[in-house]
């Protein structure tokens, strides 16, 4: 929930987005091959209904295929001074409406099958009908960073039936390591009388998938600054009906 008082600085909204990169043809993605049999993924908490991972969702091998092919869509520089109510954000981006690919990353990568499980005592705001069609590439070079910020939740019409949805978590599949590119969670802010705890950090690894909750519930979090290397990272966000 975000600290009461205090501005929520946010994202851009999915169509500011849009309107910031020239109109791309629909990518032809590589396949997603090979894969971690989905018996041996598992969904790990970092902080209860809140933040998540799952471990080898990509392998080393997908990852890099990813990573090659990614490279030579035609990605936009965020601006450097953001919008009142933004917050700063300094990386390299390329977004897209696909609903095949979100289909496919949702059922073949073994997500569909994790979330879903009958033992999965994970609330994810209702029964998940796949992933956002909105996808995003992110790269951060070396300087770059997303400054602390919200994710907001977004309504969709979803799937071939246009039924009335909404997003409630992220979803972020890293597919690369590097110096720095962290993600920090801020789950409660300094009072008169305390400080605030320590932020929960979880780093890079390639080929894991974070998902944090969104919308009215989302911590405040950041994107630190990448120091060598490159960070990439697949975005999409989970889908449940309104």
């Amino acid at each position: 929930m975000a600290p009461r008082g205090k501005q929520k600085p946010v994202k851009a909204t999915a169509d500011s987005e849009l309107k910031s990169q020239p109109k791309a043809s629909t990518p032809n993605w590589p396949p997603l091959d090979p894969l971690v049999p989905t018996d041996d993924l598992s969904i790990d908490t970092v902080l209860d209904d809140q933040i998540l991972v799952i471990r080898n969702l990509f392998t080393s091998t997908l990852c890099k295929n990813y990573v090659a092919f990614l490279s030579s869509l035609p990605l936009t520089t965020t601006p450097g001074k953001p919008k009142r109510g933004e917050a700063t954000r300094v990386n390299d981006r390329f977004q897209i409406q696909d609903a095949s690919f979100a289909k496919m990353l949702w059922e073949r990568s073994g997500l569909q099958s994790l979330v879903q499980r009958p033992e999965n005592e994970i609330s994810f705001g209702g029964r998940v009908l796949g992933l956002n069609p909105n996808i995003r590439v992110y790269r951060y070079r070396p300087g770059q960073f997303f400054d602390q910020h919200y994710d907001e939740s977004n309504k969709l019409q979803f799937g071939d039936d246009s039924v009335p949805a909404k997003t409630t978590w992220t979803l972020l599949i890293y597919l690369t390591t590097c110096e720095g590119g962290e993600t920090a969670f801020y789950p409660e802010p300094a009072t008169k009388k305390e400080r605030a705890p320590d932020p929960i950090i979880v780093g890079l690894e390639a080929g894991m998938a974070l998902l944090h909750k969104h919308g009215d519930d989302c911590l405040l979090h950041e994107g630190k600054e990448v120091k060598s290397g490159e960070k990439w990272v697949l975005r999409s966000d989970l889908v449940v009906p309104r």
